[in-house]
């Protein structure tokens, strides 16, 4: 075995490690959310709003209505909405002011965290925790992980994304030729 296959090995472990300590009941809560809501807001800085705004296009795919917020034609978040804040932190100064805009509109707030005590967290009414160290707390990319930074947080946030997508695309029946059909042709 090479030293590449042995890193593969490794970040394949750290990830299926963290996603396997994910808690399910949060999981299926989140996709009631989704489900439930009128119009899907999300947002995210950084890696952790790439991902985000991977997850946006798949909703998008399945047929729901969904904004990334910042983008310019992103209109105004209000009741039956849902906000999706993904930040492993959940402490970055921006996504905090949406928090506060949610909270005088009557949406709801759901996020995905790696910090369960974080002023996001404490807000939203739905959350799912990734077990995933903070680095911007102090914290390494999770236990024993070999992946740098916040790698650990923002894969499992991808791969969670896809099961959401998954377990979403059954629970609407939608099948992949739909979703094909929703894909974009200006390209």
């Amino acid at each position: 075995m090479t030293a590449h296959d042995d890193l593969v090995d490794a970040i394949v472990a750290d990830v299926g490690r963290t996603l396997r300590r994910v808690d399910a009941d949060e999981v299926e809560a989140l996709c009631a959310a989704l489900l439930a809501a009128e119009r899907i807001f999300l947002a995210g800085k950084g890696r952790t709003g790439l991902q985000m705004r991977a997850f946006a296009m798949r909703l998008m795919h399945l047929g729901l209505t969904v904004h990334v917020v910042d983008d310019v034609t992103t209109p105004a978040i209000g009741a039956g909405d849902l906000l999706l804040i993904g930040s492993s932190s959940g402490r970055t100064g921006s996504l905090l002011r949406y928090v506060e805009t949610v909270g005088a509109t009557g949406a709801q707030l759901a996020t995905v965290t790696g910090n369960l005590e974080s002023p996001i967290a404490g807000a939203a009414r739905c959350r799912v925790y990734i077990p995933a160290s903070n680095f911007k707390a102090g914290g390494n990319a999770g236990e024993d992980s070999v992946l740098v930074m916040g790698s650990l947080f923002e894969h499992c946030l991808g791969l969670l994304c896809d099961l959401l997508i998954i377990r979403l695309k059954a629970a609407l029946n939608v099948d992949e030729t739909e979703m094909n059909a929703r894909h974009a042709n200006l390209e």
